[in-house]
């Protein structure tokens, strides 16, 4: 009843006022004293440990659950930020209507996932994988079980991959040609869920000739920036949305 925490939280670029107020009243009714909202890159960019208090420049590409974030961040500030509904929750349900139109087979979400965790990549592999997938026959409505490659979930994912690869190139476009000398040295730091799938990063530096890293921890990279954000009272004043 007496504790009033001071709350961070990580909203997408593109976010509405309508979207932010209701975002806010949420932490006040949860009777938070006060609010802080910060753009999810940034504090991706914070949790996977970039140097973005420096004037060169970062780019951070954060593929979340339901959003892909892409920003390059210089001084503390966002010098160009992007935010496209095309991330986890989308290759899900693509996952689920490939296999329905394919094989006439319905999946649960859960399924889907665990299809996009095991073997689904966005460029070739190495070594060809294959998983038994267990559902239910949409024409005679019984179980069954089928076996796919990691082929079949990469032409699944195909159009999720190409519209996060197009949001990347459109930010190398805007980026300020100065910064875009530091990013062709330090590269592109992929954060979020989405950086697990196998051979994204390849993917992006086949097609953007850039070096690609993946974050130390990426699941939790926004949760560690927002961690950071508290007990750096400074900088939070000075990157929060106003």
């Amino acid at each position: 009843m007496l504790v009033h925490p001071r709350i961070v939280i990580g909203v997408p670029s593109e976010i509405t006022q309508v979207e932010k107020r209701a975002v806010e009243d949420s932490a006040y009714r949860a009777k938070a004293s006060e609010v802080y909202l910060v753009e999810q890159a940034m504090v991706a960019a914070i949790g996977a440990g970039l140097p973005i208090t420096e004037p060169g420049g970062n780019m951070v590409v954060d593929i979340g659950g339901g959003t892909t974030d892409i920003a390059v961040i210089s001084l503390s500030g966002i010098v160009y930020s992007r935010s496209v509904r095309m991330a986890g929750n989308q290759m899900d349900e693509a996952i689920t209507n490939y296999l329905k139109r394919k094989y006439n087979l319905l999946i649960g979400e859960r399924t889907a996932e665990a299809v996009k965790m095991e073997i689904g990549s966005a460029y070739p592999l190495d070594k060809p994988l294959t998983m038994e997938i267990k559902g239910r026959n949409l024409i005679e409505g019984v179980p069954k079980t089928i076996a796919i490659d990691d082929s079949e979930i990469r032409e699944a994912l195909g159009e999720c991959i190409a519209v996060i690869m197009n949001a990347i190139r459109v930010a190398l476009e805007r980026t300020p040609p100065e910064l875009s000398a530091d990013i062709s040295d330090r590269g592109i730091v992929l954060t979020g869920g989405g950086a697990l799938i196998k051979n994204l990063d390849k993917r992006i530096r086949e097609e953007t000739g850039l070096p690609v890293s993946v974050a130390d921890d990426p699941l939790a990279s926004v949760v560690l920036g927002t961690g950071k954000m508290l007990s750096d009272f400074r900088l939070l004043r000075k990157i929060k949305i106003d």
